[in-house]
């Protein structure tokens, strides 16, 4: 997810609308009745309400997105392809992400994806910690919000792998984010990030991974600009253990997370 394919798309969208409107005011007069195409022409007559449609779906409406790593374990895991909505937060200008139509904000627990604050080229998804406002806090792996600690429920000891197959020993338990339940792992022998009483920002979102101890999140960049956002992810529409030959896809189709409801 490191190239704007928006912006691509935008840029292909506005070439082909542009053609076809330099042909309908200075070439179609002079084309005779029944004479072909010139190929850039009839090529922009192809693509363009193609383009049109793909542009208006995933500016508006929703976006699919390939998790690339296992920073949201174990509720996403690398490999899971989700469905983004895009107007539950309000909807916004294509490129520009300036909001436009209706009110909406993240909610605590939501999993967002947003332009990732350092390099905004790059999309990142996590789940909402803090909202503007909110005192947080997160020492010896233990989050508090308003000094109101988090509870934890153990849940089985288990492990987590990265792309190479490297194994190492995880703690599952359900975390209780003021009534938002969810899984989380946690890596017993790795040094916590800790912090003390961090305010968060009018405007901004503090964004955390379900993998506590394996994910780059505000807790190393810093908070999240309302304006950055994207959108909500909400269900699972394929998923595939990301070292399967693409020659058999099919084999490792993970079939029992496909049209799971993200929560």
């Amino acid at each position: 997810m490191n190239f704007n394919f928006e912006l691509i798309l935008f840029y292909a969208t506005l070439v082909a609308g542009l053609i076809l409107l330099f042909d309908v005011i200075f070439l179609a007069k002079k084309r005779a009745a029944g004479a072909p195409y010139p190929i850039i022409i009839d090529y922009a007559r192809s693509f363009f309400p193609v383009l049109l449609l793909v542009f208006l779906l995933r500016s508006f409406l929703y976006e699919g997105f390939r998790i690339p790593s296992g920073s949201l374990e174990p509720t996403l895991v690398a490999g899971d392809f989700i469905a983004v909505n895009k107007f539950d937060y309000g909807l916004r200008l294509p490129i520009l992400g300036k909001k436009i139509i209706g009110s909406g904000e993240p909610h605590r627990g939501d999993i967002f994806v947003f332009h990732y604050p350092p390099m905004p080229n790059i999309y990142y998804i996590k789940r909402v910690i803090g909202l503007p406002g909110d005192h947080i806090s997160y020492i010896n792996k233990e989050l508090r919000i308003n000094g109101k600690l988090i509870p934890q429920q153990f849940v089985q000891n288990t492990h987590d792998e990265d792309e190479s197959g490297m194994t190492w020993p995880t703690v599952e338990n359900k975390e209780d984010l003021l009534g938002i339940k969810h899984d989380i792992y946690i890596i017993p022998n790795k040094a916590s990030a800790d912090f003390k009483d961090i305010i968060v920002p009018p405007g901004m979102y503090f964004a955390m991974g379900d993998n506590r101890d394996d994910s780059l999140d505000s807790r190393y960049w810093g908070f999240v600009p309302e304006k950055n956002i994207v959108g909500k992810a909400t269900l699972i529409i394929l998923s595939w253990e990301p070292r399967a030959s693409w020659l058999i896809p099919w084999h490792k189709i993970r079939w029992g997370r496909i049209w799971k409801k993200i929560q």
